[in-house]
């Protein structure tokens, strides 16, 4: 790697971590660590759930399966609005209700302390083999970019996340995740101009996607019920 590169690379880690420190210092209650003190903006809460939902394992991985299997994978995602809309429609006005910070409390409300312990123990196994696969992933790429080694990648990444996560809530998660959706969409951009400029010559946009859907390539929707297709419409 070049110098501009480490500096690029460099800058925008510490920049994301630090402003989110920054941002959130101050934390006076659970309110305001979990809540965040009910000041962050919608479109930062937005632009966080989407980071929070292309992980690194998003961009890693969906170009190989598209190239291998198609884009058939992509209505895996078609439920999710219409799971946000339930959820916004039912669970949150709810949690107002009962002014109540977690799905986990409302359970101890509703059930008993046995009933929320499970949830949680059961909730924190799932993320954190989720959260350990998606530290990995970019560790993989950052050690064969670098020539680290990947246990050391994959302390430093998981270290720089604790920090930010643990001193500033829910808020700092937010202002950060809202940085690196802008990192992320830049960078979708200009890897896209890349990839144009790459095209053979006699080869255009418009016929790269025809040769696509002529590999059965671009085939997104699968009405079929066949039980042996891993994705469907249904």
């Amino acid at each position: 790697m070049e110098k501009l590169d480490w500096i690029i690379l460099s800058g925008t880690l510490l920049f994301i971590v630090v402003y989110g420190v920054w941002k959130t210092r101050g934390n006076k209650n659970v309110n305001d660590y979990v809540l965040g003190g009910n000041k962050s903006k919608w479109w930062t809460i937005g632009l966080s759930v989407m980071a929070t939902q292309a992980s690194a394992i998003t961009f890693l991985s969906t170009p190989g399966q598209a190239f291998h299997d198609g884009m058939g994978f992509v209505q895996f995602y078609f439920g999710l609005p219409i799971a946000m809309i339930i959820i916004c429609i039912v669970f949150i006005p709810l949690y107002h209700k009962l002014k109540v910070y977690t799905a986990y409390e409302f359970l101890e409300r509703r059930f008993d302390l046995k009933t929320r312990t499970l949830a949680a123990v059961l909730f924190l196994i799932q993320r954190g083999l989720a959260a350990g696969i998606t530290i990995f992933a970019p560790s993989i790429i950052l050690s064969a970019v670098l020539g680290w080694d990947l246990k050391t990648l994959n302390i430093i990444i998981g270290s720089l996340v604790i920090i930010y996560t643990v001193s500033g809530g829910t808020n700092a998660v937010s202002v950060t995740q809202k940085q690196q959706m802008f990192v992320i969409m830049t960078g979708m951009f200009i890897a896209f101009f890349f990839i144009l400029g790459y095209l053979p010559a006699d080869i255009t946009f418009t016929k790269a996607l025809k040769i696509a859907g002529a590999s059965d390539k671009l085939n997104i929707l699968d009405f079929s019920f066949n039980p042996r297709s891993r994705y469907t419409f249904w």
